[in-house]
């Protein structure tokens, strides 16, 4: 009975495809690099084998590592930010702590700048990190408290010492103007701006650590210098340009956000820690304006951490989750997010900024602010997306280019294909990292051990 496999060499027999020779293959040795240029079975270089593991390549199977700071020092992106945009549900806090966690490993401090939820209370007690607790009969900022950055100033000299001061200044009257702004729903004016400047100016030589209920003192008492900063030698006059300025400060410390900014800080960021956590879940029970308030004057003050180790070799992982509900509180308040964020790299820091939608961003008062806004993601040199609608893939296209099927993968993400209860989300852990115009990198997440305990996010609900 013949075979129905043909043998090595074909059948033996007329006309049966006998090979009288077969010459065997040839065999070359060379890099990966090299070798891949002979045929066209050709796959990509590879995922980063750099920074913290954050999963496997969905299509390769390869460990996918991401750490923003790790990827500067080896040149593959030009800066530390991140930007990541997704629906809620779909792990965007999971992949940040992982991040965290990767950070805190390596040697950096993990700075959580305004946990509205909380979603890292958990995982900072958990390693040992300080929460402050920010809330009317709980934890309290003063905003004009530069933090670390005041005591760095007292035990500098020369010409350095002068710096810094200048810095502090800046950043107090910064602070403030934001916040009156916030109060006001509308930005001061140039003259009430040099009023604020002299009011700090004057306290800063009276006290170590002045408060708004102190600037709002020395404003009402209208020494000769504020007179001067207002252009007028008569009281009356002084007292009708400072009015207005005056009744914003009081609502300051009266008015809706009383009982949070109008005192000192009660519990001062602690620089030994390797994670800090300000938790203003408290907050964000009461109205939008408090809320803001609290990630305005937190994120000011974990940046002064920052800037008053200068120097030292140290590095930050900065997270600024919830983004758009800062930014939406009143016209201008991009403007100070944004020179607060900008300068990051030349600190040493990583920043992680979190929203759901570039429509968040849009919704902005102004089309300045909106502008500004779209900076944010502009100036992340990664961009990490998880499920979107492809709506908001359109968007995401006009800043950071997205080919068909990305778009088409992260879509598939955004939504489940099926009624049946209890079903995974599609987009859960799943992700696409991408930086500049190479392809994305799509990315599944798996947890392990406790983290399955300190990245639940739903323990809420269930």
């Amino acid at each position: 009975m013949k075979a129905s496999l043909a043998p090595a060499w074909g059948w033996r027999e007329p006309h049966g495809g006998r090979a009288v020779h077969v010459e065997a293959g040839a065999e070359f040795q060379a890099t990966t690099t090299q070798a891949c240029g002979l045929f066209p079975f050709v796959a990509g270089s590879g995922s980063p084998a750099i920074g913290t593991p954050i999963g496997r390549h969905q299509l390769f199977g390869e460990v996918v590592c991401l750490d923003p700071l790790a990827w500067l020092r080896a040149g593959l992106v030009t800066n530390p930010g991140v930007f990541v945009l997704g629906q809620p549900g779909t792990g965007k806090s999971t992949l940040v702590k992982r991040l965290i966690i990767g950070a805190i490993a390596t040697g950096s401090t993990a700075l959580i700048l305004g946990d509205t939820k909380p979603d890292y209370t958990m995982l900072v007690e958990h390693v040992g990190g300080q929460v402050i607790r920010v809330g009317r009969g709980l934890d309290r900022i003063n905003p004009l408290d530069a933090g670390p950055l005041g005591g760095a100033v007292r035990n500098l000299r020369g010409a350095e010492a002068e710096r810094m001061r200048w810095e502090m200044r800046g950043r107090r009257l910064s602070l403030l103007m934001a916040l009156c702004t916030l109060v006001r729903e509308a930005p001061i004016s140039n003259a009430e701006e040099v009023i604020l400047g002299r009011a700090i100016d004057l306290l800063d030589e009276r006290l170590a650590t002045p408060t708004v209920p102190d600037v709002l003192a020395v404003l009402e008492e209208g020494p000769e210098a504020l007179r001067s900063a207002a252009r007028t030698d008569r009281p009356e006059r002084y007292r009708e340009r400072v009015s207005d300025l005056v009744f914003t400060l009081e609502l300051l410390c009266t008015g809706s956000l009383a009982g949070v900014f109008d005192g000192p800080t009660t519990r001062p960021i602690d620089l030994t820690a390797p994670a800090v956590s300000v938790d203003i879940s408290s907050v964000g029970a009461g109205s939008d304006k408090l809320l803001t308030a609290a990630m305005l004057c937190t994120w000011a003050y974990g940046f002064a951490m920052v800037d008053s180790t200068a120097g030292e070799r140290r590095s930050y992982l900065g997270v600024m989750d919830e983004l758009w509900r800062a930014l939406r509180g009143a016209p201008g308040l991009v403007e100070y997010a944004d020179s607060l964020t900008r300068l990051n790299r030349a600190k040493g820091m990583a920043s992680i900024m979190i929203t759901h939608s570039l429509a968040d961003l849009e919704a902005l008062p102004t089309e300045e602010d909106r502008a500004k806004a779209r900076g944010f993601i502009d100036r992340s040199a990664i961009t990490v997306l998880a499920g979107l609608p492809p709506r908001e893939l359109a968007r995401v296209s006009e800043i950071t280019r997205l080919t068909k099927p990305e778009q088409e993968l992260v879509a598939s993400w955004s939504a489940p294909d099926s009624w049946q209860p209890g079903a995974r989300h599609p987009g859960r852990g799943k992700y696409l990292i991408k930086t500049g115009d190479r392809l994305g990198i799509p990315v599944e997440l798996s947890l392990v051990g406790i983290e399955h305990e300190l990245y639940d996010t739903d323990q809420a609900i269930r």
